[in-house]
């Protein structure tokens, strides 16, 4: 059964493949958009014109849609861009949560993080919020946790392979590297439309590990 989709983040490194896979597969999808970025979209998605930080700029336009993606991010994360993982991760999965409960969409689903981490603390930490938000907000909701998504322009991750089989030897440090392992973008867009295909009741969560074994 098609499911009517209002996605946040459309435009960016996951949206634009998740809206193409989405349309493909015959739901009916609404994206949130910057005044003059309409034509960023992917066919087969109307725009929604708002500002992402802001629930009240857009929430009256996200009904009828019964599920809400929430993937507005900072592009390509560092430690240097701290204090944007407060101004815009956190101040637009804040504001998601709130349209979205206005809204009373049935299902949302975010793309957190894996966590604990002991690096990007402050990113971990902005998701880390946004995933409290949403258990306070009552609504059922998936979320899932890559670390790192490989993907066209996301590709140097692939030279930490090798750390990542090594410390998969030793018991201290093999949950971890489980934990913060590597995902590629087919695999996370594949996990992503199957949240949005089975919604569920609570909130769900999935880890590297789950989004690895979701298939087509």
């Amino acid at each position: 059964m098609g499911r009517n989709v209002f996605i946040t983040g459309g435009t960016g490194y996951m949206g634009g493949a998740l809206i193409r896979k989405l349309a493909k597969r015959g739901h009916q999808i609404r994206a949130l958009v910057r005044p003059g970025s309409e034509r960023k979209l992917p066919n087969g998605c109307s725009a929604v014109v708002g500002d992402a930080l802001k629930a009240e700029s857009y929430a009256a336009q996200v009904p009828p849609a019964d599920t809400f993606v929430q993937l507005v991010g900072t592009p390509s994360p560092n430690p240097r861009k701290a204090h944007l993982f407060r101004e815009v991760d956190l101040a637009s999965g804040v504001a998601g949560v709130a349209a979205a409960k206005t809204a009373g969409v049935e299902h949302f689903v975010y793309v957190s993080v894996a966590q604990p981490a002991p690096i990007m603390k402050d990113y971990v930490q902005a998701r880390a919020e946004c995933e409290k938000a949403i258990r306070a907000s009552g609504l059922n909701a998936t979320i899932l946790r890559p670390w790192y998504v490989l993907g066209p322009g996301h590709r140097w991750p692939y030279l930490l392979l090798p750390l990542y089989g090594l410390a998969s030897l030793f018991p201290g440090a093999r949950q971890s590297a489980r934990r913060m392992g590597l995902v590629t973008l087919r695999q996370m867009i594949t996990a992503l439309v199957w949240a949005v295909e089975n919604p569920c009741l609570g909130v769900r969560l999935f880890d590297v590990g789950a989004i690895r074994q979701v298939r087509p």
